[in-house]
């Protein structure tokens, strides 16, 4: 669970770090200013898999042999 805690914290960093990149007026949209990207290695910290819980559920997001990811349920 560790993982999911960090994850979420991830989010909430980055969402507001490019919040506060966008100063009013700049042309940017407020759905821009809000979208959030987290680098993967940083989800996943080294291992192949982490459990992510989102809205009472439990999902599994994992990394591929190839670089791919996939997110289960």
């Amino acid at each position: 669970m560790q993982a999911t805690m960090t994850a979420a914290s991830l989010l909430r960093n980055a969402t507001a770090e490019k919040a506060a990149s966008h100063a009013p007026g700049d042309g940017a949209t407020c759905a821009e200013a809000v979208t959030a990207a987290v680098d993967s290695s940083a989800l996943l910290q080294g291992q192949k898999a982490v459990a992510i819980s989102h809205n009472g559920s439990v999902y599994r997001l994992q990394a591929t042999k190839l670089g791919k990811l996939i997110l289960t349920k």
